[in-house]
């Protein structure tokens, strides 16, 4: 029977659902013209019903339980955009299984239980769309699936947490530390009250198993991937990092070296003649390099109510497309197959250049004493900074150095720690690009 509208239903109605709602009814008749039949809001879910909302929305339209859209059979896509891991795998699930196509924004639910969803979208032969989870209105997930689908994924780095992004651009163009710039990205609604999952570097590693799951072609789990946040970075790191050349980004990373892939996300410094060094305040970006294309940069807004929810409609249309043309040409991809052969290589493993900053006595023999560690463990400096003598007894030492092995670094700082001359903790960077 040849389908005369799409009927959606949305589960929660925060700033994304918001978001969506607009967009479909607002541009209700740019999208049935585009897409050849009308798109109708059937059934929304929301705790507070009652709630005045400034959209063109019947009141009937709005239920208190999701199941109440989940098994309404006149609704052809759920969209889950509650968040949370339970109960919105549950009702992702038991909508699927009741033969409903299902658009998502949550990257949580997907980066820890994705190989269980798209198994289920795969075995009961419908779509499950994620466009939203990763980058708000860069079309990543499409990029990747579809635009790039003649390529072998070589590398892929990207800045996709907007709170730490724009955290980061305070610090470095105020020179202000990382409290006073929290509280003002709190005060300007572009972090959370609790913004541990994006400073700590959470929802970034979420974001990364989605985009290297598509990349590499294997079920990757957030937990796997090493994990360090911007907390710890200091104005004054900033500012060493700027007279080598380099800024400091909240990155994440992914490598394919023969079989062995990296994953990681942490604070990275970026030479400042990258494109992607300039990605500033709340905005993402992702820098993929493919076999066929080379280097490419997708650049955009990260988050929001119209750029995430513009991502959103962007499933919805194709799966419109698709139940228009009367066959499921979508089904593709829902079910990751594991490559055998492509390990997760481990922190302690991976090979790069690292910056250093000691606190230590200013008297001579220091630079010889920790350069003398360093040797022991194969490390090379490339570059040192060594502030003149003022009135303060201990003084910053800063190195820059050649490619070394994570391992041995992290034996390296945990020698030099013990030196007399040495004051706190010593604080080091992981370098990406520039020259070796």
């Amino acid at each position: 029977m040849k389908k005369t509208q799409l009927s959606v239903g949305i589960l929660g109605l925060g700033i994304v659902g918001t978001g969506v709602v607009k967009i479909l009814t607002e541009k209700h008749r740019e999208l049935a013209s585009k897409l050849g039949l009308p798109i109708v809001v059937k059934r929304v879910a929301d705790i507070d019903v009652r709630r005045k909302r400034a959209l063109k929305l019947p009141r009937n339209v709005f239920v208190k339980n999701a199941e109440t859209v989940i098994d309404d059979p006149s609704i052809d896509i759920v969209i889950e955009l509650i968040g949370g891991i339970h109960p919105a795998k549950e009702y992702i699930l038991r909508s699927l299984r009741n033969g409903k196509h299902v658009v998502t924004a949550n990257k949580a639910l997907l980066a820890s239980e994705g190989s269980d969803i798209f198994k289920a979208a795969h075995k009961n032969k419908v779509v499950i769309g994620f466009e939203a989870s990763v980058g708000g209105g860069i079309p990543i997930i499409k990029i990747i699936r579809e635009a790039l689908i003649g390529n072998r994924i070589k590398a892929l780095y990207g800045i996709i947490n907007g709170t730490s992004n724009y955290i980061l651009t305070k610090m470095t163009e105020a020179g202000i530390d990382f409290s006073t710039a929290l509280k003002e990205a709190q005060t300007l609604g572009y972090a959370e009250a609790d913004p541990t999952l994006d400073v700590n570097g959470t929802d970034a590693a979420h974001k990364l198993a989605i985009l290297a799951t598509l990349s590499f072609h294997i079920p990757v789990s957030y937990k796997k991937i090493y994990t360090e946040g911007i907390t710890r970075i200091t104005p004054l790191d900033i500012a060493f990092a700027s007279e080598f050349g380099y800024t400091i980004k909240l990155l994440a990373i992914a490598k394919q070296l023969n079989t062995d892939i990296e994953l990681r996300v942490h604070p990275t410094m970026l030479p400042k003649e990258y494109l992607i060094s300039h990605v500033n305040g709340v905005f993402n970006a992702v820098y993929v390099e493919g076999d066929a294309i080379g280097p490419a940069l997708y650049y955009g807004r990260g988050a929001g109510d119209m750029p995430t929810g513009s991502a959103v409609i962007s499933d919805i249309a194709d799966i419109a497309r698709s139940i228009k043309g009367g066959a499921n040409t979508l089904f593709r991809g829902n079910r990751i197959q594991r490559k055998t052969n492509l390990t997760l290589q481990k922190i302690e493993d991976i090979q790069g250049s690292y910056y250093f900053r000691f606190s230590v006595l200013d008297r001579p023999g220091v630079l010889s004493k920790i350069s003398g560690i360093l040797g022991d463990y194969n490390i090379s400096i490339k570059s040192v900074i060594q502030k003149e003598r003022h009135k303060e007894k201990v003084v910053p030492l800063v190195m820059m150095t050649h490619k070394a092995r994570e391992k041995d670094i992290i034996s390296a700082v945990k020698n030099i720690k013990k030196l007399t001359v040495v004051h706190g903790n010593p604080v080091y960077i992981r370098v990406e690009g520039g020259k070796e």
